[in-house]
């Protein structure tokens, strides 16, 4: 009772984008909206990107061509063999790995995405997830952890461990055109549930209650 959880929230910068408001960031790293399947974050073992780089390799290669996989985020720890893998898939033209993306660009990299991937093991919250979302992306992503509620019904979840249901996921958030129009819609309005304006407002009433 002496405990008070406080979500995060998510920055006006993340929103739905269109035409020559992304176009001139997305050329800089070569893409084009709605042709990439994109995921954001530190390279870490937690991650799960090893598994995420499984699943993808499983869908079909006119798939994967037609939508290549897109990872963004600096190098964190223990994952040089993931690192190999990445640069071998990247040599190979099935993945682009962006490294560290500038705070400035990372909306319309968002929002340029045609589905959003994140397959951890644990998150603490999941803010990309929700950036996914506020963007009006597609997201599939863990059925463990802090993503469930936060993604509360709005993506597609899959056990981080089957890769099977993983790579399953990753194709209907790309290819069924029937759900996604739908999850777009909750996301938005789940996303929008979230604001730093809201954060700050219950930390304050926290501290003010610190003197009754």
């Amino acid at each position: 009772d002496r405990v008070t959880a406080i979500p995060l929230g998510v920055d006006a910068a993340f929103r739905p984008r269109a035409g020559a408001d992304i176009e001139a960031v997305l050329a800089r790293h070569g893409l084009r909206a709605g042709a990439y399947l994109l995921s954001v974050g530190t390279i870490e073992p937690r991650k799960n990107l090893a598994g995420l780089l499984r699943a993808y390799g499983l869908l079909p290669a006119a798939l994967r061509r037609r939508y290549p996989l897109v990872i963004a985020g600096a190098y964190g720890w223990n994952s040089a063999s993931l690192m190999a893998d990445i640069r071998r898939l990247a040599g190979a033209g099935e993945v682009v790995y962006l490294y560290y993306v500038e705070e400035g660009q990372l909306g319309a990299l968002y929002a340029g995405a045609a589905a959003f991937g994140y397959f951890s093991f644990y998150e603490g919250f999941g803010l990309p997830v929700l950036e996914a979302m506020a963007s009006g992306v597609p997201v599939a992503c863990s059925a463990s952890s802090a993503l469930p509620e936060l993604s509360a019904g709005c993506a597609l979840q899959a056990d981080p461990q089957d890769v099977d249901a993983m790579a399953a996921a990753l194709r209907r958030a790309l290819e069924d055109e029937a759900w996604r129009p739908g999850a777009i819609a909750q996301g938005l309005a789940r996303s929008a549930q979230y604001t730093w304006q809201r954060t700050a407002a219950a930390v304050v009433a926290v501290l003010r209650g610190l003197d009754r």
